[in-house]
């Protein structure tokens, strides 16, 4: 499966990964897994990390975001991790490189790159990797499995969803195989300071529902100021305090921020992905985004949620 792109790791003697914006576990877990794998298993190459960070998930990236010139992607390869379409990734000038490839889990939105291999049959793009590693007969240190396990258990929500397999635990299972503290991925994942669970308990008192079976929480600009946080705490960080109402099939997080309107949709029943890429988004059937121009917009993706009742 990744033999075009191994091919093209071998050949260029420069790589520079890439992942979508405001990055969850998945996205640095596997950019930091590939980086220390391919630093490990390829010495001589250069590699270097790209892209925004996000507060929440700081931990993972024990080697910080390269600052570098535009130079260094003349002869190089640029790697493009767990993105659907171009608009989401973290710095855009992968176009500049000499060659590309992607690996992705997500639904297919749009070619991105020269080599693709898209797999929706893994639950997180860490779970590529390791895949990609095992194919490959690459070494995998502790340092990387830890990365690319965090990654696994952020996209499975603790192999929770759906999208938890089989292959999923088998990949899970060769990853431990290297010898890494689980408690500490644990600790930083899931250990909340009292400003986190008090903000927790503000989010839920937004909540409202719809008599579709929709929950939704909607935060203007003004409110997210009052918070305190940043926009991915508040975004990706709130949507699960819907996650667990009985009698809710879907559910959508609003932030506004500078830049448009922030949407993290999640269903326990329906395919929702078709709703973000009708608003520019994508992602997963089941866990998707997408970023909207006004509250408008946001209210029309709201009815889009409500009719999918509807059409039963």
């Amino acid at each position: 499966m990744f033999e075009q792109i191994l091919e093209l790791i071998r050949s260029y003697p420069r790589i520079i990964i890439h992942r979508h914006k405001n990055p969850d576990g998945d996205a640095l877990g596997s950019q930091m897994g590939l980086y220390t794998i391919l630093r490990e298993n390829f010495p001589d190459k250069e590699v270097y990390t790209v892209g925004d960070m996000t507060p929440r998930y700081a931990f993972m990236a024990y080697h910080p975001m390269d600052e570098i010139d535009d130079s260094l992607y003349a002869g190089a390869l640029a790697i493009v991790l767990d993105t659907s379409a171009k608009a989401l990734i973290s710095d855009d000038r992968y176009t500049l490189a000499s060659a590309t490839a992607r690996i992705d889990h997500h639904i297919f939105v749009e070619t991105i790159c020269g080599a693709e291999v898209t797999d929706t049959s893994f639950e997180s793009c860490c779970g590529l990797i390791a895949a990609f590693a095992i194919e490959g007969k690459l070494t995998v240190s502790p340092e990387a499995a830890k990365a690319l396990y965090t990654g696994m258990i952020t996209d499975s929500g603790r192999f929770r969803y759906d999208s938890t397999s089989a292959q999923t635990f088998r990949m899970a299972s060769f990853l431990m195989e290297r010898k890494f503290d689980t408690a500490d991925i644990y600790r930083n994942l899931y250990a909340d300071d009292l400003s986190s669970l008090q903000l927790r308990a503000k989010f839920t008192l937004k909540i409202q529902t719809t008599p579709h079976r929709v929950a939704y929480i909607y935060t203007t600009l003004a409110e997210a100021a009052e918070c305190g946080a940043d926009n991915f705490t508040i975004s990706r960080g709130m949507v699960g305090t819907m996650s667990e109402i009985r009698g809710i099939d879907s559910w959508v997080n609003f932030t506004e921020t500078e830049n448009g309107v922030l949407c993290e949709i999640r269903s326990n029943r329906y395919n929702i992905n078709p709703i973000a890429v009708k608003y520019g988004g994508g992602g997963h059937q089941k866990a998707s985004g997408a970023t909207l121009k006004d509250r408008d917009e946001a209210m029309a993706l709201l009815t889009d949620l409500c009719n999918l009742s509807e059409d039963e």
